[in-house]
């Protein structure tokens, strides 16, 4: 399997950021990291060798970029409003500067997929709803997508209205983002076991605004054994990833 570490400056975080790459071609799936992770963990709990069959074969190349979360959403010293100017920051980042640098790299010139796990999870899901355009797929795994889990009641603020998922889509109308969710691919799985719980109640509450936008997705619970952890996560991102290969996505 090809292997790369890269980094580049990002004007917009004004700091070096480092990724690494698997594979040689294939759709570019973005990975983000779990809570406070860096951009080698989904290689370092293996999830990479989970993924090692559709890497080899061609199917997909994986970008894992890392994250600036403790700055943002787990920044116990920061404001509500501080925390999602921070991760703004950070989406102009992977939009205008990281989706860039993978579009010359993989040669892949469409539309991506981004999938993570737990706080990864949350990326996922927000960085595929806010711009459709650059994903066309999530597999979203144990994920909180609801923003007041980090930073409370936000009160009005827009910068963590518009990054809380089961907020701002029940206010969506514009059918540029709604029509590019319908032809979309949105996978969103939980567990039922242990430290599943809020992403349980998260999942249950994006479930619904799909339902009630008329937006297909793929609500998938797991059993009461299935804990928030990495050896489930590797079982599901491979079953999904075999989802994807029988329709044609990858």
């Amino acid at each position: 399997m090809k292997i790369e570490q890269h980094q580049h400056y990002s004007a917009h975080l004004n700091r070096e950021m480092f990724f690494k790459t698997y594979g040689h071609s294939g759709k570019p799936m973005v990975v983000f990291p779990s809570s406070g992770g860096r951009y080698y963990e989904y290689e370092d709990f293996g999830m990479i060798e989970a993924c090692r069959g559709f890497i080899q074969s061609g199917a997909i190349q994986v970008f894992t970029p890392d994250s600036v979360d403790y700055e943002s959403w787990l920044n116990q010293n920061a404001s509500p409003h501080d925390k999602g100017q921070m991760h703004n920051r950070y989406d102009r980042y992977i939009v205008e500067e990281f989706i860039p640098t993978v579009k010359h790299l993989s040669g892949y010139q469409g539309a991506m997929i981004a999938t993570g796990c737990s706080m990864g999870g949350y990326h996922a899901m927000n960085f595929y709803l806010r711009h459709p355009d650059v994903f066309d797929t999530t597999i979203a795994l144990s994920g909180i997508y609801d923003a007041r889990f980090f930073v409370g009641d936000y009160g009005s603020d827009i910068g963590v209205y518009e990054n809380s998922p089961t907020d701002y889509l029940w206010n969506l109308y514009d059918p540029w983002f709604l029509d590019k969710y319908r032809r979309g691919n949105i996978i969103v799985c939980t567990g039922q076991g242990a430290w599943e719980e809020p992403s349980i109640e998260d999942t249950r509450k994006l479930e619904a605004a799909f339902l009630a936008k008329q937006i297909p997705a793929f609500v998938d619970y797991w059993g009461y054994d299935v804990n928030h952890d990495w050896p489930w996560w590797r079982i599901q991102i491979v079953y999904f990833l075999n989802i994807l290969q029988e329709k044609g996505v990858i």
